[in-house]
Formats: C-alpha cells, structure tokens, sequence
C-alpha cells in the first residue's frame, strides 16, 4: 500500500474515533465528562480531516 494510502486510512480510523467520541458525549450524564468527550472528538475530527485531506488529494487549502 502506498503512503498516502495509509495515511487516508488512518484518517478514516482517526474520524471514527471521533464519532465515538461524540456518541459518548451525547450519553454523558456529566457536564464536565460532555464537553471534555465533545472537545476531544473536535480535536480528533481536525486531526482526521488534515491527515485524509493531504492524502486524498483534497483541492482545499490547509490553514
């Protein structure tokens, strides 16, 4: 598999841990347990979303 192969896999791996995430979130009783979950999954979509957009071959900027 190529380089940019594996990292577009990795990426996918790295939003569904986001999603996770975020379902976490939404069960969480706890304000503070929500909103770490929520920004947690933030961070992880970001990370996701640059590693699959250079990989991909994303026309989209990277900031």
């Amino acid at each position: 598999m190529s380089v940019a192969g594996e990292s577009g896999g990795r990426a996918q791996q790295i939003r569904q841990k986001a999603q996770e995430m975020e379902r976490a979130a939404e069960r969480a009783t706890d304000p503070d347990e929500r909103q770490r979950l929520k920004d947690k999954a933030r961070r992880l979509k970001e990370q996701g979303e640059q590693q699959g957009g250079t990989a991909s071959g994303d026309p989209r900027p990277m900031a």
